[in-house]
């Protein structure tokens, strides 16, 4: 049985993902040399489908360029955030922001820089500044 296509970006899909705004725009050789890099060394066939995938997914557009393609996300970072963000909020908190930042707190992941930061959000978030 084939596996079901995940609406929101997969890991390997966002590693993909994360190259893309790195360096804007990419061949798959270029991605191919970036992943080794940092030790993913995957076939210029595996490449290809990960690609394919984000095409279908409206993440990354693509040019013709010589014998190849550039590739380039469609999608901005803080925006496919939000869609994660959206999914994650969704599947495992029913909805509930306040589940989220609860579970986030219980976690003890989080440094008091970070809290200092997310207390200064909060606050100017609560003064409209969004």
């Amino acid at each position: 049985m084939a596996r079901k296509t995940s609406p929101t970006l997969t890991q390997v899909e966002l590693e993909f993902m994360q190259l893309l705004w790195t360096h804007g725009e990419m061949t798959t050789e270029d991605l191919q040399s970036a992943l080794a890099e940092r030790n993913r060394d995957l076939s210029d066939g595996s490449i290809r489908k990960v690609l394919s995938i984000l095409l279908k997914k409206q993440q990354v557009e693509r040019e013709k360029a010589g014998r190849g393609y550039l590739y380039r996300a469609v999608v901005q970072q803080q925006q496919a955030r939000h869609q994660m963000l959206g999914d994650l909020l969704g599947r495992a908190f029913q909805g509930s922001a306040q589940d989220l930042v609860a579970a986030l707190l219980d976690s003890e992941r989080i440094s008091e820089n970070e809290l200092t930061e997310i207390r200064r959000l909060l606050d100017e978030y609560e003064r409209g500044g969004k």
